[in-house]
């Protein structure tokens, strides 16, 4: 594939970021990436690895002369960033961002973009428990989607150059409203993320099972409960101060769930039980018969990464 983009700017240098120009490189997509990160050690090992032309102190020196800029930060961290950057954008150039959360990211970076320079926020649905510059892998985007979610009225021409770039990365993409993106978020990623870190806190303060216990008798279900947890806590406390009001829409439908299926266990309503599990085995197959998943015992916990 030929290249999309002269010059492509990270601003960020973890996982997303540093997959990014891996998968790049491979598939000879950019001409030239350049990067940059809040810790000078994040920057000296993309040095060292390589996968980055140049690695700049700031942020501002980073994005001079990119045609895609690509905002790969905690979305807490996104509405400084793109005031940084702002006076130093190339006119024409296109800002996109990797976040899990949309609405937030909109109102903290629109604001900042100049005239005649493009924002197309998007955000691949991929990733692992592992975070920073050596845990990129050119193909975690393999199969994966990616969903871009321009503003109504925003250059066609830069759309589809920044989904040309992640359909050459191995992404499948699609396009969302803003709003709707949270909600969808807040089902398939954001609340799973909190359940999870619950339920490894509940084994933490239950006292009568020991973490030597937990660690040594972990069975699959609490296996899986264990690598989300791991996730970045920086990225995931600014999803949910962000994307506030769909989490706690889905919290409360999972609360009420959670209270019709502890009445079903406490009465002995095994039909209701037996009716809720197949019903959700259904969805659970259609995941992996989507290619999103493997029905294999142990995903998520093979290889080295």
């Amino acid at each position: 594939m030929s290249v999309i983009y002269n010059r492509v700017a990270l601003i960020g240098l973890g996982l997303i970021a540093s997959s990014m120009a891996h998968a790049m490189r491979r598939d000879g997509l950019a001409g030239e990436i350049t990067g940059t990160a809040r810790s000078a050690e994040s920057r000296e090992i993309t040095r060292e690895l390589g996968f980055c032309d140049a690695v700049f102190d700031t942020a501002a020196e980073a994005v001079n002369g990119a045609d895609l800029v690509v905002l790969a930060v905690p979305v807490g961290a996104m509405e400084a960033v793109a005031r940084e950057i702002a006076p130093h954008l190339k006119p024409g150039a296109t800002v996109t961002d990797v976040g899990s959360v949309k609405r937030a990211v909109v109102e903290a970076v629109g604001p900042h973009i100049p005239e005649g320079v493009h924002f197309v926020p998007g955000h691949p649905l991929a990733g692992t428990e592992h975070s920073g510059p050596r845990s990129g892998f050119a193909e975690l985007f393999e199969n994966r989607w990616c969903l871009l979610l321009p503003e109504p009225g925003t250059d066609r021409a830069a759309i589809d150059a920044l989904a040309k770039l992640w359909r050459g990365m191995g992404a499948n993409v699609d396009e969302m409203g803003i709003d709707h993106h949270d909600l969808v978020l807040a089902v398939t990623s954001h609340c799973p993320h909190l359940i999870a870190y619950t339920m490894v806190g509940v084994a933490d303060d239950l006292r009568r099972v020991t973490d030597s216990e937990v660690i040594k008798y972990s069975a699959a279900g609490f296996r899986d409960f264990t690598r989300i947890a791991a996730s970045d806590p920086t990225m995931w406390r600014d999803v949910f101060l962000n994307n506030k009001e769909a989490t706690l829409e889905i919290l409360g439908r999972f609360t009420e769930e959670l209270f019709a299926l502890q009445r079903a266990i406490r009465t002995g309503d095994g039909d209701q039980l037996h009716d809720y599990f197949t019903r959700t085995r259904a969805i659970r197959r259609g995941i992996v018969e989507a290619g999103q998943d493997t029905d294999a015992p142990d995903f998520g916990r093979g290889g080295t990464r």
